[in-house]
């Protein structure tokens, strides 16, 4: 095979230019990907043991004033709260439950207004009820009358996700526990920024079944690092070749 001659050489290299500048910024946003999956990570770790920590903090504190609620703050903290709840005012939030291995529970989340002796109002998330159980009378004895104590964690207001229908406070159709729109759809006045998720202390008959708050997250960002990594891997190694070829191997074009 015959060597190329300097001008080829200076030629082949010259058309280098283009793709690799390409390949990196290519590899730029790759590496960028990874790390920023790395730091996900490390978040998602902290937050996951910020609620574990949070949740089974003894004694339950006292819920935060409305005005001091910090939600990056206080989210998951450990609360009690005593009331008396509105029934007639409960709202009916669409959701899923954890059923038989494999398979989801659909039905609803019940969020109801604990009215409190000094008048403000707290969003209670009592838990889940199955679809066959979205009219009161069918759980009666849940319906619990009078004074009532609830322990759980606060939550902030849900943001809807991507998937996540929008809410229609017309049909009386919620996807999301928004605070605000459930209390102006109840016209419920003097509200928690935040709402409680009950804890799974069994309530009378059995339904509402508290304690759907689950530590579970998941956190797949090493993976998701690892993939970036390795395409970022695979782009160098692709290029390498590209570049040896086309500076070593006679059989490629000349270039201009």
């Amino acid at each position: 095979m015959a060597a190329l001659s300097a001008s080829e050489r200076s030629a082949r290299l010259r058309s280098l230019w283009a793709p690799g500048l390409a390949t990196l910024v290519c590899l730029a946003i790759l590496l960028g990907l990874g790390v920023w999956q790395l730091a996900r990570k490390g978040e998602k770790e902290a937050l996951i043991a910020r609620i574990i920590e949070r949740s089974h903090a003894e004694p339950p504190a006292a819920p935060p004033p409305f005005d001091a609620w910090d939600a990056k703050a206080d989210e998951f903290s450990r609360v009690r709260a005593r009331g008396t709840f509105l029934h007639d005012r409960e709202t009916l939030v669409h959701g899923l439950a954890p059923g038989e291995p494999g398979r989801a529970l659909q039905g609803f989340y019940v969020l109801t207004p604990l009215k409190r002796d000094d008048g403000t109002t707290i969003l209670i998330n009592r838990g889940f009820i199955p679809t066959e159980l979205k009219r009161p009378e069918d759980r009666a004895a849940g319906q619990v009358k009078g004074e009532a104590t609830v322990t759980g964690m606060l939550r902030a207001s849900e943001a809807r996700g991507l998937f996540v229908p929008e809410s229609d406070p017309k049909r009386d159709a919620w996807f999301t526990r928004d605070i605000a729109g459930i209390a102006a759809a109840r016209d419920l006045t003097n509200v928690a920024p935040y709402l409680i998720e009950a804890d799974a202390t069994p309530n009378p008959g059995g339904w509402p079944r508290g304690g759907q708050l689950r530590v579970d997250l998941p956190n797949n960002h090493l993976q998701y690092a690892f993939t970036w990594f390795g395409i970022a891997a695979c782009l160098i190694g692709v290029f390498s070749v590209f570049a040896w070829r086309r500076l070593h191997d006679p059989a490629e074009p000349k270039a201009g």
